[in-house]
């Protein structure tokens, strides 16, 4: 072999891991994979195309494999993807100068070829060191990043560390993948101590546990194993159609659906039963589990085919829409209106939660980021009323209004404009302030909120064509399927439809 080929041969051996037994070694120190070790996990077998392997520090005496980055090209289930994965193991897997202009390179491809991107996120911030190189050029990193939104899916795991500009990636992708023991900040220890005067570890400034909870981390996992399997089921809700993973799926006994709504109607119960029941078998990825609990937002299959779903939760707040729980619905159906994805709506709500402590945190404002993004979406909507069906909540949650494509109650609905207490309250006021004896009135107001009941029960309100039917609960499931199969298909776009707010 030449010895320029011999030479070139040992550069590309030497970025790998079996060439870096030390660095390897300060991974399993972490207890954490190597990003090489994710990427093999997360690609097709010989699938990766690497990009920019050779390139090494820009500051002299500096040295590491790939400036700290790992990316390029790749196919994983089978579809093309552009894989961007920080080096820990590299200066603490520290953004670069040149590795700056690597992962710009890679966005800019996925930009242009219109392939999803998957960022293996484990580092933090920016390197120092690289603040003395001349003729630095700026950096357009996260601004190309930011042109992805809408455009391709996106999505970061975050295995550690993310801090600074990993962070900042971090909070710009559509799904957010976090182990429990990472950590993530807009800053690290060093400029927080800088700011504030104290020092704080990692996981002081911004434990797992706090992005969970605040809506940051969309799924939390305990190891990357599980993180690349949620990645990959993700993305494969946006293959198109035809695609393997849209093969008919396993479906359950849907009889239970029949007795889920409980008898007493002040009684809750978990609507994650209702959406595992209507999904194919291991088909549900739920979004944001940890935050805004009012409401459930998860992808799903049905008979194979890719179907979003929002529901309020009448196990919090009895499935009362609080601003965290709008804030999460309506940056899922910009995500499933990007893409395509038909939605289906389950409704229970008693309506908008109410109140002044309501008021400070804006529900005004974000209740309306839903019903405008729904009253803006072209995607398909199927909405069915479990039970609750009163004043603006139902309004926003596939309302007629809101031209659904079939609008379907169960025999447990209850509609109002309003809740019907305090609706009896306003129509009947006089007459109530009339009755002296405080047990005789609540005993007509009752009798009057029975009549009212009554009166809007799913089958009156059928009559009255508020639904499009009223339906044995078991027989959900086989009229979505036809809904769907009835729809024209998509049609393809040659540009971006819609951004998705990062939050």
């Amino acid at each position: 072999m030449r010895q320029d080929l011999e030479n070139l041969v040992s550069m590309q051996a030497g970025r790998l891991d079996d060439a870096r037994p030390a660095a390897v070694a300060r991974q399993r120190k972490r207890g954490k994979w190597t990003v090489r070790e994710a990427l093999a996990a997360l690609a097709d077998a010989d699938s990766f195309t690497e990009y920019g392997g050779l390139v090494r520090p820009a500051i002299d005496g500096m040295e590491g494999a790939a400036d700290g980055l790992v990316m390029g090209a790749a196919r994983v289930g089978g579809r093309a993807v552009d894989f961007v994965g920080y080096d820990f193991t590299v200066y603490g897997g520290a953004q670069s100068a040149l590795n700056h202009t690597k992962i710009t390179r890679m966005f800019e491809h996925a930009e242009k070829r219109r392939l999803p991107v998957i960022c293996w996120l484990d580092g933090g911030g920016a390197r120092p060191h690289d603040m003395h190189v001349v003729a630095r050029p700026s950096t357009p990193t996260f601004v190309v990043f930011a042109r992805l939104s809408g455009l391709v899916p996106t999505i970061g795991i975050v295995p550690g560390r993310a801090f600074a500009g990993h962070a900042n990636l971090a909070g710009m992708c559509d799904l957010l993948v976090a182990t429990r023991d990472s950590a993530m900040g807009l800053a690290g220890p060093p400029l927080v101590e800088a700011a504030l005067g104290k020092r704080f570890t990692p996981e002081e400034i911004g434990p797992a546990e706090a992005h969970w909870a605040s809506g940051v981390i969309d799924v939390l996992v305990d190891n990357e194993e599980e993180a690349i399997a949620v990645a990959k089921k993700y993305l494969a809700y946006f293959d198109p159609p035809g695609s393997p993973s849209a093969a008919p799926g396993k479906a359950r006994d849907q009889a239970p659906l029949r007795d889920i709504v409980p008898e007493n109607p002040r009684r809750a119960y978990n609507v994650r039963k209702v959406i595992e029941t209507l999904a194919d078998e291991g088909s549900v990825l739920e979004i944001k589990a940890g935050y805004g609990k009012a409401a459930v937002t998860s992808f799903i299959r049905l008979n194979g085919r890719p179907v979003g779903v929002i529901a309020n939760q009448p196990m919090f707040l009895a499935g009362a829409m609080d601003t965290p729980a709008c804030l999460k619905m309506a940056r899922f159906v910009q995500i499933c209106d990007a893409f395509d994805i038909p939605l289906l709506v389950l409704c229970d709500t008693p309506g908008l939660m109410v109140g002044p402590e309501v008021e400070r945190t804006g529900l005004m404002r974000h209740s309306a980021r839903v019903l405008t993004a729904l009253a803006n979406a072209t995607i398909p909507v199927m909405t069915v009323v479990m039970r609750k069906a009163y004043g603006l909540g139902y309004y926003i949650m596939g309302s007629r209004p809101l031209d659904p494509e079939i609008l379907l109650a169960w025999p447990t609905a209850e509609y109002g404009g309003m809740g019907l207490e305090g609706a009896v309250t306003i129509i009947h006021g006089k007459e109530l302030a009339a009755i002296a004896d405080p047990a005789e009135r609540a005993a007509r107001h009752a009798a009057l909120t029975a009549e009212m009941k009554e009166a809007n029960t799913a089958v009156e309100c059928a009559a009255r064509f508020i639904y499009d039917d009223v339906i044995d609960p078991a027989e959900t499931r086989a009229i979505l399927l036809r809904t769907l199969d009835n729809l024209p298909p998509a049609p393809p776009r040659a540009s971006r439809k819609r951004i998705i707010e990062p939050f």
